[in-house]
Formats: C-alpha cells, sequence, structure tokens
C-alpha cells in the first residue's frame, strides 16, 4: 500500500456502454465526497472506445481526462499492480493506486469484466465481484436466481437476439401465448432503462424487439405491472445491512432513461409510505437477493408493488448504482443515519477488507520434494 497516509483512490469512469454519461455525474460526485485529509483522488477515464487515460493536469476535469488525458493501461499482473503510460518516455511514471473505486454503469464496467482486471492485477476495489457484477448485469440469469431462492419475481421471458431474428414470428406467438398486453421489453444486460419499451399491442411488439436487440444478446420480455416502484439500498461484505425503503415517483407512464436523467419532476420519496411490517418485507427482500447473487459491498434493490394486490415482486439488483450526492443509493442510506462521506468510507473499508480476506485464499499447493519431476515427467 502506498506509504502516504491519504490512500490512493483510483476513481475508474467512463466506458464503453451506453450508460458512459452517467457514470461522469456519479464520479464527479464521488470525487468530490472523499475527505482530503484521508485520500487522493486519482480519476481514471475509460473512453467511449475503451482507451484507459489520466489526467495531465492536477486539476483536470472528467471531460478534459476524456478528451485530452494521458493513455495508460493496467497490466494483469499482480506483483507490480500500476497504471502504465502507453508512451513510454522520460518522466513518464507508473501510477500506483490503493484501492480502485468503480463508477462504472452498464455493459465493461458492471458485468465483472473490470472486475476481472482488477483481480488479475491484484487491486483492492469497491463493490461486487466478478460472479456478482456477471449475474447482477444479466436479468435473465439474475430473475433466475432470485426464484431460486424463494423470492417473488414478475413473469418472465428471455429471448436471445438470433431467436428473434431468425424466428420472428415464432416468437412474436410465444410472447403472445404466455402473455397479455401490455408488455415490457428490455435488453438482458443493460441498465438504466436504456432500450427499455413499453408494447401496448401486438402490433408494437417487433419495434420494442428490435430496439432491445440493438444492446444486447438477450432480450427480457416481462408482464406489466401498474405497481409503485420501491428501492432499498444495501451494504456490507459477510455481515449485510439493508437501508430504509424509498419510492420512485416518475413523472412521465414509467421511470425509462428520459425520466431518470433528462427531465425534471421524478419524486424521490423518504421514507416510502409503508407500513413498518411492508418496509421490513422490502429489507429482508433485499438482503436475501443480494446474498443470491453473492453480492458485496454495495447494490441497490428495486421492487414493483402491485397497487392492486399489494404483491411484492423482486425486480433487479444494481451492483453499482448512481452514485450523485441525490441519487436514491446514498440518499436512503443518508436518510438511514449514514451520510454520503461517511458511506463512501465505508465502501473503502469493506473493499480493504474483501482484499484482505482474499488474500489468505490458498490458489497453489506445495508439493512433496521430487514430485515435480514426476510430475514434469
Amino acid at each position: 500500500m502506498n506509504s502516504n497516509k491519504r490512500l490512493r483512490v483510483g476513481v475508474l469512469f467512463g466506458g464503453r456502454s451506453g450508460e458512459h454519461e452517467v457514470s461522469l455525474a456519479s464520479a464527479a460526485s464521488v470525487i468530490r465526497a472523499l475527505n482530503p485529509e484521508k485520500y487522493e483522488a486519482v480519476p481514471i477515464g475509460i473512453s467511449k472506445d475503451g482507451r484507459w487515460l489520466v489526467g495531465t493536469k492536477a486539476r483536470s476535469t472528467l471531460p478534459e481526462i476524456l478528451q485530452s488525458g494521458e493513455r495508460v493501461s493496467l497490466p494483469p499482473d499482480p506483483t507490480a499492480p500500476a497504471l502504465v503510460p502507453i508512451a513510454r518516455g522520460a518522466g513518464r511514471a507508473s501510477l500506483t493506486v490503493d484501492v480502485v473505486f468503480p463508477v462504472l454503469h452498464g455493459t465493461f464496467g458492471e458485468d465483472g469484466t473490470v472486475q476481472g482486471l482488477l483481480e488479475l492485477a491484484g487491486l483492492p476495489y469497491v463493490g461486487a465481484g466478478v460472479l456478482a457484477s456477471a449475474v447482477g448485469m444479466d436479468k435473465d440469469v439474475q430473475k433466475r436466481l432470485f426464484a431460486y431462492a424463494g423470492l417473488p419475481i414478475v413473469p418472465f421471458l428471455a429471448i436471445r437476439r438470433s431467436q428473434w431474428e431468425q424466428e420472428r414470428e415464432a416468437v412474436v406467438r410465444q410472447i403472445r401465448k404466455k402473455f397479455r398486453f401490455p408488455v415490457f421489453i428490455k435488453p438482458a444486460t443493460l441498465g438504466s432503462s436504456v432500450g427499455m419499451t413499453r408494447v401496448g399491442t401486438a402490433d408494437d411488439l417487433a419495434a420494442g424487439m428490435d430496439l432491445a436487440a440493438e444492446f444486447a444478446l438477450k432480450i427480457i420480455v416481462e408482464r406489466s405491472v401498474t405497481a409503485r416502484e420501491i428501492e432499498v439500498s444495501v451494504l456490507g461484505n459477510d455481515d449485510v445491512c439493508a437501508s430504509i425503503p424509498g419510492e420512485i415517483v416518475p413523472h412521465r407512464e414509467f421511470y425509462d432513461y428520459t425520466a431518470k436523467y433528462l427531465e425534471q419532476g421524478t419524486r424521490l420519496v423518504i421514507p416510502a409510505p409503508l407500513t413498518k411490517k411492508q418496509a421490513l418485507t422490502f429489507q429482508d427482500y433485499a438482503v436475501r437477493a443480494f446474498r443470491a447473487i453473492e453480492g458485496t459491498g454495495m447494490s441497490r434493490c428495486d421492487f414493483f408493488f402491485e397497487r392492486r394486490t399489494n404483491k411484492i415482486f423482486v425486480n433487479e439488483l444494481n451492483t453499482i448504482p448512481g452514485f450523485t450526492a441525490i441519487s436514491m443509493y446514498p440518499k436512503l442510506w443518508e436518510a438511514s443515519g449514514l451520510p454520503y462521506p461517511k458511506l463512501i468510507d465505508r465502501l473503502i473499508e469493506l473493499a480493504l477488507e474483501l482484499h484482505c480476506e482474499k488474500a489468505r485464499t490458498k490458489y497453489s499447493i506445495e508439493l512433496p520434494a521430487g514430485a515435480a519431476g514426476a510430475l514434469e515427467g
């Protein structure tokens, strides 16, 4: 670890997904909240075409880093974990960090790919590991694990893009047989409601499927539920705790990308108007869902609370939720007694604790004298 008393926190932002811009807002908020007496923030940008970049000036903004930063790479080498300049030359030194805070949303950031690289590089990092990240991004696999854990989910179908493109009529028949309209159609491996459509009639089905197919190899079709949208924040590794529930009240027909990021009017109601028993059920389901995917660090669990029946459905877990100061994940913790800067402290602590725990694991065996030669023979 860095000899400096302050921890060097590599804040990883940007990325190659459709949620690139959302990531910049989250990362800027995290950097502002890092206590300068405890941490040195090292912003690390990933451009839309996948280049890794660091600032060349002391106070480079995040857009400046992405536009004109110095290109670096992270070798998968745990013996010398550091960001290495691609254009080597005089004065170009490797850049070390003590812990990485990924603030990446969507594909190539929240799906286990970056987490796998950080594991190979031997760096501690905030949030879910490779397995939970991958499962958290794949709504099909995630929902199947929830069902296996006995959690209630909305009925759904998972359709492969290749199947849709090759057997369109058969897929339409399958959907019409299983569901009444309306239905929701969305990419199976993307967040922030990118590519999601509410389809009211069979005539609009193909357009919704085509849109979702632009963003993922699998498409989710699920029954439309007239429901309140409840969210719970989860925090921990082995010892997991849940925040008080909050409610999203969108000003549009449903909580899509536009309602989330481009327009004003959506309200966050914290705490959600619920009975004590209902709130405890949401918290219990959130922790169980987190454990079902082997979550660590943080996650936000999203629910549907059906208006007609008061049934609770687990919708999905987001392993890297929005992280601006006004995002639901930190706001729920603030309302639960854990302010934003303390939340970041705790997430970094959890990352370091988990890294130390992983270091206790044996990955090789010591062979008796002469055994190695026998195996080679």
